[in-house]
């Protein structure tokens, strides 16, 4: 691989959204959160395009995050089936962490 080339992925959530420094260290882009900190505040992280230095901001389906060769595109994953339908939805177990009694 050149320089000019990167490896492409899809980075899947399964929540609203996840957190720069998280997901370098998620990904395996960095070694711990202080390395994903670190590589963040240098400007050696790219989001959407731009030189990010907010550690800790927010990153959304469609987002894209480029460092060191590799372009993350943020995706959502699919809701969970409710077993009793079959369908994707709001089963009895979101109902339960929806209202924090489990």
């Amino acid at each position: 691989m050149t320089m000019t080339e990167h490896c492409e992925r899809l980075a899947a959530i399964s929540t609203p959204f996840i957190e720069l420094d998280k997901l370098l260290k998620r990904e395996g882009l960095a070694a711990s959160g202080g390395e994903a900190r670190y590589l963040i505040s240098a400007g050696m992280v790219e989001v959407n395009g731009q030189v990010e230095t907010r550690k800790r901001r927010k990153l959304y389906p469609d987002d894209t995050v480029f460092f060191n060769g590799v372009r993350l595109r943020v995706r959502k994953t699919p809701p969970p089936l409710d077993p009793e339908s079959g369908a994707p939805g709001e089963g009895k177990g979101d109902e339960k962490l929806i209202n924090g009694s489990i």
